[in-house]
């Protein structure tokens, strides 16, 4: 199995710095089912190119097979693709080799993980279920070019037709740990299968793969968040989800719940040195904050079904939850809306489509999720008639800004999760005291719900920037006190499926003056 990769960037031999393998040297790495080779073909200022060649020693990966998704038959366990074809072993050998790059360190030039680079990839043999047009679907909305080329059954035997693998090229400007992470998930996903057991832990491996666990420094505080994941707005999200998981039903449905719970931002969001790891234990402040059960009322909106091998699937969480907040707006009679933590702008986008919002507002602390909102929206072909209605800018909710103000109604959607305890205090007299809308919608986690979910172990919160999680006796409680002390009235309403004795995934809470 073979990869290269090239860059023209001057001088070009900042990919060694990056992948923190010397141009001078050949190195080899040891695998449990093989060799990994990393040298380099060509090293100029102009021009510099890596190799990643993989050698397979079959009987060592018999050995070391634990559950393989492959044939069992004597002869298949010897005579097969995977020494040659870039699949799940080449995953894992490049994670394990290129592991410092694709979490972006780079101790020597810490400026270079966040510079974009002209990279070109190749890869002479994938084995791509579903042809040429899948891997296109694949890298293409990740901003590459693709040159995905059948390679013959037989290229003197025309007649035969074409083999399931293709060469792959992929050309475009990207982060190096950028493009490694499109590897290192969608290799495995074009082949549909793997080499090893899928457990709960794929889940998390997906997510920290993906960026999708990236801290991301709350839309409330700031603070130079790590770069956005690229998986939870690709448009084939459910396909890549379900086959990286080997279509386990239970880990895929936790996978894309839990991709719900991440904010959207710019996919080029956010230049920074490393990728998030899985979320931190509950620290000892969180979980005095979690509090102890308490009770919650009953709920219309279904869970999303597990996904099956078609794309027909419930609507999502994020969706039943943006859903939620639309119904309650309406219903309290809001005409202008103020949207605080507004990510990449899901929910503006739906008030948007709604005439009986005469003004709609995004506020975001991330610049680049402003940016990102302002594309998703697609303000730059909107009519300018509803051009008029939507503001977007970039604000911090623990600071008093007269912007906020002159709203019906405030929405805080899967926010005040992100802020440190600690700030909640400014917050509320941000929103509460000094905006005071009429109507405040807020939405948060329920905590009790976390064991509903597959290969989110006991103890750690959904995303990785979560610096608590409720029960929904400590929602209420703070909510309770907010209420009193800024003259408001609440009530609260579950969203998502609402277990009996865990109550619902997300807990919602409606202030009214």
């Amino acid at each position: 199995m073979l990869l290269t990769i090239s860059t023209t960037h001057r001088p070009a031999t900042d990919l060694g710095f990056l992948l923190h393998k010397h141009p001078d040297r050949v190195q080899r790495f040891e695998q449990s089912y093989g060799t990994a080779h990393v040298f380099y073909p060509e090293a100029g200022p102009d021009a510099c190119t890596a190799a990643l060649l993989l050698e397979v020693d079959p009987q060592a990966l018999l050995r070391a097979r634990r559950g393989a998704n492959s044939p069992d038959f004597a002869l298949a366990q010897y005579v097969n693709d995977r020494p040659f074809a870039a699949s799940s072993l080449f995953a894992v050998a490049l994670g394990d080799v290129f592991r410092s790059a694709l979490k972006g360190r780079c101790a020597a030039r810490p400026e270079l993980p966040g510079t974009a680079l002209p990279l070109v990839l190749k890869l002479p043999a994938v084995p791509c279920r579903g042809g040429a047009e899948r891997a296109r679907r694949m890298f293409e909305p990740l901003g590459w070019e693709v040159e995905a080329e059948p390679v013959p059954l037989d290229p003197g035997l025309p007649d035969w037709g074409d083999s399931r693998y293709v060469a792959l090229t992929l050309t475009g400007e990207q982060r190096l740990a950028d493009a490694l992470s499109h590897l290192y998930v969608l290799l495995p996903v074009l082949d549909g299968a793997k080499h090893y057991w899928v457990s709960g832990e794929e889940v998390d491996k997906l997510l920290r793969a993906a960026g999708e666990t990236a801290a991301r420094s709350a839309s409330i505080e700031g603070g130079g968040g790590r770069r956005a994941g690229w998986l939870k707005d690709h448009p084939e999200r459910d396909f890549i989800t379900r086959r990286y998981l080997a279509r386990r039903g239970r880990l895929v449905r936790t996978a894309i719940e839990r991709l719900a719970e991440v904010e959207d931002v710019a996919e080029e969001a956010a230049e920074e040195g490393d990728t998030a790891q899985a979320a931190d234990p509950v620290s000892e402040e969180a979980a005095g904050w979690a509090g102890t059960s308490g009770s919650a009322g009953s709920v219309e909106p279904a869970d999303p079904a597990p996904p099956a091998e078609t794309d027909e699937r419930g609507p999502s969480l994020a969706d039943q939850r943006a859903g939620a907040v639309l119904a309650v707006l309406k219903a309290e009679g809001a005409r202008r809306v103020v949207d605080l933590g507004c990510g990449s702008g899901r929910l503006l986008g739906r008030l948007l489509d709604d005439p009986v919002f005469e003004r709609v507002t995004g506020v975001d602390v991330a610049a680049n999720a402003v940016e990102w909102a302002h594309r998703r929206l697609r303000t730059e072909r909107m009519p300018e008639r509803q051009r008029r209605r939507l503001e977007l800018f970039v604000g911090s909710l623990v600071y008093r800004d007269a912007r906020f103000s002159g709203h019906d109604a405030a929405v805080l959607m899967e926010v005040v999760e992100h802020v440190d305890p600690s700030r909640l205090p400014a917050l509320e007299r941000v929103v509460f005291g000094h905006a005071a809308p009429r109507t405040v919608v807020v939405t948060t986690p329920n905590v009790e719900y976390n064991a509903r979910y597959d290969g989110l172990e006991e103890g750690r919160l959904r995303h990785a920037d979560h610096r608590f999680e409720w029960t929904r006796a400590r929602f209420r409680a703070w909510a309770d006190g907010v209420a009193e002390e800024y003259g408001y009235r609440v009530r609260y309403l579950p969203v998502g499926h609402d277990d009996p004795g865990l109550g619902p995934s997300t807990q919602m809470g409606v202030f009214t003056r």
